[in-house]
């Protein structure tokens, strides 16, 4: 299990805000500069939210790739699917901390070649329905690396405003 059913009807209470999930829209650029540096042909957005990713991505010229987005706030879009690069993007700090350990398991599970992660460090300036703030957890790079590392190999690390991005491989794939 990676969300409860009252955080997911929180999430899904978010989510009809127009101003919530775009996050992904100022890492488009790396994102498309990841695919095409490296030729890839599919990419799964894990936390897709209103897919606005694949929507900037496409505005900016970057096609070509099936697309597979996962939300739990949006059902319709199935299951986290396998691909070329997996994108978490602002995603793992609005995760509930008992499900953190189950949804880095999860991404683990689909991260074919490479993945891009985003993860902010402080409040967000949005809150839950029942009044806590969006980031559940509000901790600096040092408290997430070692989680990360347990699953991920960890190609590239760059601050960003508010906290940092990663470039990351499979385990398997670094110790081969």
């Amino acid at each position: 299990m990676t969300i409860s059913a009252e955080y997911l009807a929180q999430q899904q209470e978010l989510h009809k805000n127009p101003n919530y999930g775009v996050a992904s829209l100022q890492y488009a650029s790396i994102v498309a500069d990841i695919v095409r540096q490296l030729g890839l042909k599919s990419i799964s957005d894990y936390g897709a939210g209103k897919c606005n990713l694949r929507k900037k991505l496409n505005e900016i010229g970057c096609s070509g790739f099936d697309y597979f987005p996962y939300d739990p706030a949006f059902p319709e879009y199935g299951k986290p699917t396998k691909a070329d690069l997996v994108c978490c993007i602002d995603v793992l700090e609005h995760i509930e901390p008992l499900y953190l350990d189950a949804v880095l398991k999860d991404l683990e599970k689909i991260v074919v070649n490479f993945a891009f992660f985003t993860i902010h460090t402080g409040p967000a300036q949005k809150t839950l329905p029942d009044g806590r703030n969006a980031h559940l957890i509000q901790k600096p790079a040092s408290w997430w690396l070692p989680k990360l590392c347990r699953h991920f190999e960890i190609r590239q690390l760059q601050e960003a405003q508010g906290g940092f991005w990663l470039a990351l491989s499979p385990l398997a794939a670094a110790e081969a």
